[in-house]
């Protein structure tokens, strides 16, 4: 019977270059390198949180409704600060507020107020694209935390360095937060949390930390996240059935607001981000009462003609 012949070593070296050639390019492939930090401290902090859940009974009933509390002001600070205010301009805010936002903004560390601005309005600008930080059509996982996992995609950085954002560093505010956002960050997301129910009611530093920090952070940052993924997949499309964001009323209870998510990519520059107003939407609560105290003003309005004609021409037809 023949032998088989045995491969030149020679030939086999080249085949072993070429493989890792391979791996090499993959793993350059773009937006596609593990950010291995990230990963572990996520970890840690989805660990923590669900250690906190244990301390919920020997906590403090006050401690609780603290933790709540913190959880709704780290929201605004997304929803009527970040988001409304600063990167979509859909409303004006006095100084006083613009100072409270920044500071509940800290409260939520998800970026300072500059990047998450220009990061969320290349979102707008280019949905469901590579240039898009968190594109929904890589899937659920990806857009919901993975994106954080991976280095940003070179098209994420190349298209934001295009948009202007003249008007964020013009606010002495932002620039202010920009500066000094990890000291604001300990204070407002960590030190504050812990200190208040420790001194004012005697709970413990350990409970105070756990409930008011950890787990009150890990739920404001999965509450965020809902919109990027699941109100981009899951729930109806009655403005424009042609883009993914969708009407979600899960992540509109969880996110105060924020899940009207088909209405918002239709008519983002509405200070309400829904066509319903205050309905199921606490942020544009806030924002109202803070008109009525005198300290915003110039809230932008999608009209009902423009809402109604465009459920014609694009919606889906459904309620």
């Amino acid at each position: 019977m023949e032998k088989p012949e045995r491969p030149d070593a020679a030939a086999v070296e080249e085949e072993a270059e070429d493989s890792a050639e391979n791996k090499r390019q993959r793993k350059a492939e773009p937006g596609r390198e593990i950010v291995w930090r990230n990963v572990a401290l996520m970890s840690l902090l989805h660990l923590g949180a669900v250690y906190s859940l244990s301390l919920l009974p020997q906590a403090q009933p006050l401690t609780w409704l603290w933790a709540y509390f913190c959880f709704i002001i780290t929201a605004l600070g997304v929803t009527a600060g970040a988001h409304r205010l600063w990167s979509h301009r859909s409303y004006k805010a006095k100084l006083p507020l613009r100072m409270f936002l920044a500071a509940a903004n800290s409260m939520a560390f998800q970026n300072d107020i500059y990047e998450w601005c220009r990061d969320h309005r290349v979102h707008h600008k280019y949905s469901e694209s590579n240039a898009d930080p968190h594109n929904a059509t890589r899937g659920f996982f990806f857009s919901h935390i993975g994106w954080l996992f991976l280095r940003k995609h070179p098209d994420v950085a190349e298209k934001g360095k295009k948009l202007d954002v003249s008007d964020l560093l013009a606010d002495p505010v932002v620039v202010f937060q920009r500066k000094y956002y990890k000291t604001s960050v300990l204070i407002m997301c960590f030190f504050m949390p812990t200190f208040i129910p420790w001194y004012f009611w005697g709970e413990s530093l350990w409970n105070s930390y756990f409930l008011a920090s950890i787990l009150r952070y890990t739920v404001s940052l999965n509450v965020t996240w809902l919109v990027n993924s699941a109100a981009h997949m899951y729930g109806n499309r009655p403005y424009d059935k042609y883009i993914s964001p969708r009407e979600n009323r899960f992540v509109t209870f969880g996110a105060i607001g924020e899940g009207f998510h088909n209405y918002h990519h239709t008519f983002p520059f509405d200070y309400s981000a829904s066509e319903f107003g205050l309905r199921l939407n606490p942020t544009t609560c806030f924002i109202d009462f803070m008109c009525w105290l005198g300290l915003a003003s110039d809230r932008k309005r999608a009209s009902e003609q423009m809402i109604e004609a465009r459920k014609l021409r694009t919606g889906d037809g459904s309620a």
